[in-house]
């Protein structure tokens, strides 16, 4: 397909790289191999993208060499899509696909599993290879994915930019009557139309009290003069998420929306503060918490206040590692990418979320987005 973004795509040659750092991994652990499945991973290695189902498809690598496993009928698809070199191992719609991994390993040999392989494949591989052959490959896979790259924080910062553009887009269309369905539909239609990868990859519009609910209320809500508005949406560039909040009023802010606004920037502040190279990502949602006990919110998960983690890692996976969230002692270290946004409820009234990603450098951390500006005005 054709790549109209002036940002490139990810390269072959990078995922080659990911793939000897992660085969010397496998050596030096002393394991046969790490299966992939139909997930992020599998794409991130290879640049294979497949939909997951009860069939198992996906890649062994082990220390020398990546092969695809793949059942019998779909062997002629895999041949066409876009991916790294490596055999293709058939297993047909009688046989064991965990049987045909075991057959590809050393016996005795150690399996690392990738950790977002669903758990009846886990079972199926365990009755072949027995528990204690198999590894968690998680750890593996995430500490190599935690820290992205100049090519993957460029695709990442595109597709943010792009979005902003689309939240810019969506402002100038609400109205008194018009439902949330319909600025989802066109926030849609404005992804696509910026040439993001299917459109949105999620939207959450949400008017007046339904503010306070953060993923959204059930029901299609009607905007009326003085609502609040939140706006949550994404998109996908080349397997990369963007993910992008606002929250403001349309006319002149009462003074108790406004003072909650402005307590929320400063929290979202104050987490950019404490993003330091060496600090920890638990200490960032310990800085939101203080600056809203310091208004009287909390404390804790109490509301009004802060109900969950200040913030989540992004990269192929919208929700990824790093999570900005109490008590997590993992250190930041340049290449990490994650959202920044404390959200602030108020039940019963309304809520603010004010989210923008950043992403670490060796010297400290940048927006991927600059931060709103005031209660009615959304962009800086």
């Amino acid at each position: 397909m054709s790549w109209p973004h002036p940002v490139p795509k990810i390269a072959d040659e990078e995922r080659r790289r990911r793939l000897s750092l992660l085969q010397a991994s496998l050596e030096e652990r002393g394991l046969g191999g790490l299966l992939l499945g139909a997930t992020e991973s599998l794409r991130y290695f290879t640049g294979l993208v497949w939909h997951p189902s009860e069939r198992l498809l996906g890649a062994l690598v082990t220390p020398n060499e990546i092969r695809y496993i793949v059942p019998g009928f779909e062997e002629s698809r895999v041949e066409t899509l876009s991916r790294l070199p490596g055999d293709i191992a058939v297993w047909q719609e009688d046989e064991s696909s965990a049987a045909l991994v075991a057959s590809l390993l050393p016996s005795g040999a150690k399996l690392a599993l990738d950790d977002a392989l669903p758990l009846f494949l886990y079972h199926q591989l365990a009755t072949v290879f027995g528990a204690d052959r198999l590894v968690d490959g998680g750890r593996l896979i995430r500490d190599m994915r935690l820290r992205k790259s100049q090519a993957e924080i460029a695709i990442i910062k595109y597709a943010m930019d792009l979005t902003l553009e689309v939240q810019r887009r969506a402002l100038s269309i609400i109205r008194p009557g018009i439902r949330a369905s319909e600025v989802i539909r066109y926030i849609d239609e404005q992804h696509k139309a910026l040439g993001a990868t299917g459109g949105s990859s999620f939207c959450i519009v949400s008017f007046g009290l339904a503010t306070s609910l953060p993923h959204g209320a059930d029901g299609d809500q009607v905007y009326s003069p003085g609502d609040v508005v939140l706006v949550d949406t994404g998109c996908r560039l080349d397997g990369y998420h963007s993910d992008l909040t606002r929250t403001y009023v349309l006319d002149e802010p009462r003074s108790e929306f406004a003072e909650a606004w402005m307590i929320e920037r400063e929290a979202q502040q104050a987490v950019f503060d404490a993003a330091r190279i060496g600090a920890t990502c638990g200490s960032l949602d310990d800085a939101a918490r203080r600056v809203l006990a310091s208004h009287g919110l909390g404390p804790d998960y109490a509301l009004p206040g802060l109900p969950h983690r200040a913030g989540h890692g992004l990269g192929m996976e919208i929700h990824e590692e790093p999570y900005i969230v109490r008590g997590n002692s993992t250190v930041l270290q340049p290449g990490m990418c994650f959202s920044n946004e404390p959200m602030l409820v108020f039940p019963g009234r309304f809520g603010i979320r004010l989210e923008d990603h950043i992403h670490m450098t060796a010297t400290g951390p940048e927006w991927f987005t600059q931060p709103a500006r005031s209660p009615a005005e959304p962009f800086a």
